[in-house]
Parts: C-alpha cells; sequence; structure tokens
C-alpha cells in the first residue's frame, strides 16, 4: 500500500471540520474524505495537544458558559425585585407620615 501525502492545508481544514462537527464521530468524517480513520484521530489528537485542547476543557467552557447566562438571568430578575421593593419602601413610607 502506498503511503499518501496530504497537504499541509487538507490536513488543517480537516481538523478544524473535525473540531467544529464534534457531533460526528472521526471514523465517519475519515469515511466521508476516503481517509483512514487512525490518520484522522492521529492528527486531530496531535493537533489537540499541541493546542492544549481537551474534552475537559471544552465541557468546563462549556458548563461555564451555561452557567453564566443563567447567572445573568438571575441577575436581572433580582434587580427588577429590588427596584420593586424599592418603590413599595418609598410608597409605604409616604403613608405612614
Amino acid at each position: 500500500m502506498r503511503k499518501s501525502h496530504y497537504t499541509k492545508e487538507f490536513k488543517e481544514s480537516t481538523i478544524k471540520f473535525c473540531i467544529d462537527n464534534s457531533d460526528k464521530s472521526i471514523s465517519s468524517i475519515a469515511k466521508d474524505l476516503g481517509l483512514n480513520k487512525g490518520t484522522l484521530n492521529l492528527w486531530v489528537n496531535e493537533y489537540k495537544e499541541k493546542h492544549n485542547i481537551n474534552p475537559s476543557n471544552e465541557l468546563k467552557k462549556e458548563t461555564l458558559e451555561e452557567e453564566n447566562k443563567r447567572l445573568r438571568k438571575e441577575l436581572a430578575l433580582v434587580k427588577q425585585e429590588r427596584e420593586i421593593l424599592k418603590k413599595a419602601a418609598a410608597y409605604f413610607a409616604k403613608e405612614t407620615l
């Protein structure tokens, strides 16, 4: 079997595609592109190692983004409640005078 040589651009675009489409398996992407799945897996793993990307970091980032979104909504609600309470306190303070 002859060893295939791929351009740097092809490897980079393929790796980026794999990372951006993490819902697809390496095997299915390799099959679609006519690559050996071991070769593609090696490329992706080398890239992730070189750029300090690992699944736990990606998961942590997603989890933190979700928590950030939830906390922003909660903060907006608390601010709204605080404003209502300020107005109510001012109203009742006027009534007692």
